[in-house]
């Protein structure tokens, strides 16, 4: 069978999470109105999901646990969620890039929008390209030196317990509400950019891309290519979105490649390009879709079955820390 369906397929996969992200922030949204009024209107549950946007809290989670202190009990999820997106990139490459991430499918949108107006999309020269790539590896050696290397089990202990951690959810969800004028002109000009540009967030500044590439190298799944067959149109090169040369490998390796299957899809020769386990078993599209959501999904069921999903924070205490945060901005 074409994989040319493996498209459309990724395309209703990406917009299925979008909604459910936002359903999600929606609903977080509605429990910290909850809480804030102090009861006064209907009550809504804490979605434990929203955590998968505070990826620090998930690597302090990580940290923690590595060092003795246990799995972080005021955002377990986080962490769940954590290492469930390093599974899935272990596994099927940085497919969750390509597929889940909400940041990466707008980014998408856009620079495809930008290619259909203008029939082209920029590319910065190779030596600035190289160059802007290293950035989110520095971002992600700041992190993971700060709270893996730097910070003692004590000081994770304490910073995970305090009342600035606790809240981190809420905080994030602030920032969105009562944006300032610098961070909404910074997020304006990466979606502009994303319209003239291929994803230049995820290439240049994502450092859990930066991650999930590094550990997407030591996946046994690949992009492999059958020489033989292959007649070397440049069309896998022209649409890989990482700007990889496909053309010219038997095995795509790169921590750049997202999983997209936008390279074998649209392959003018059939079972030229194809996903491959250790480049000998090839995984049809609507194999490895359904493997991304089942392992997305079962991480978090593992979650909830080891008791590593609810926060232990109750309604009392997240009404005394939106009281005290209130207090400080009165």
């Amino acid at each position: 069978m074409p994989a040319r369906y493996v498209q459309p397929l990724r395309i209703l996969v990406q917009f299925c999470f979008l909604i459910f992200m936002l359903w999600l922030g929606i609903r977080f949204y509605l429990f910290v109105r909850y809480v804030g009024s102090g009861g006064g209107i209907a009550p809504v549950p804490r979605p434990d999901g929203i955590e998968g946007f505070l990826p620090i809290s998930g690597l302090l989670g990580l940290a923690g646990w590595l060092k003795g202190v246990g799995i972080n009990p005021v955002h377990p999820a986080a962490l769940v969620v954590f290492l469930t997106i390093l599974g899935v990139s272990l596994l099927l490459r940085r497919s969750f890039c390509s597929w889940i991430c909400p940041v990466a499918t707008i980014s998408e949108c856009s620079w495809k929008a930008g290619f259909k107006s203008m029939r082209r999309n920029l590319r910065l020269p190779s030596w600035l390209d190289v160059a802007l790539r290293g950035l989110k590896y520095l971002l992600m050696a700041f992190f993971i030196y700060s709270i893996v290397i730097a910070m003692s089990a004590d000081a994770l202990r304490d910073f995970i317990f305090s009342d600035y951690h606790k809240l981190a959810d809420v905080r994030l969800l602030d920032f969105f509400l009562h944006i300032s004028p610098t961070a909404l002109g910074i997020i304006l000009f990466l979606v502009a950019a994303s319209v003239v540009l291929r994803n230049p967030f995820c290439r240049y500044l994502c450092p859990y891309g930066a991650l999930l590439g590094l550990a997407a190298m030591l996946s046994p799944v690949r992009i492999t290519r059958e020489s033989a067959r292959c007649v070397s149109c440049g069309v896998c090169n022209q649409l890989c979105p990482a700007y990889i040369d496909v053309m010219h490998k038997k095995s795509v390796n790169s921590p750049e490649c997202i999983g997209c299957w936008r390279c074998v899809s649209h392959c003018r020769v059939e079972s030229t390009l194809s996903m491959r386990v250790m480049g000998r078993v090839a995984i049809p599209g609507i194999v490895f879709a359904l493997l991304v959501v089942l392992f997305f999904w079962g991480g978090t069921l593992v979650g909830r079955a080891t008791g590593h999903w609810h926060t232990m924070l109750d309604i009392a205490e997240y009404g005394r820390l939106l009281g005290k945060q209130g207090s400080r901005g009165d």
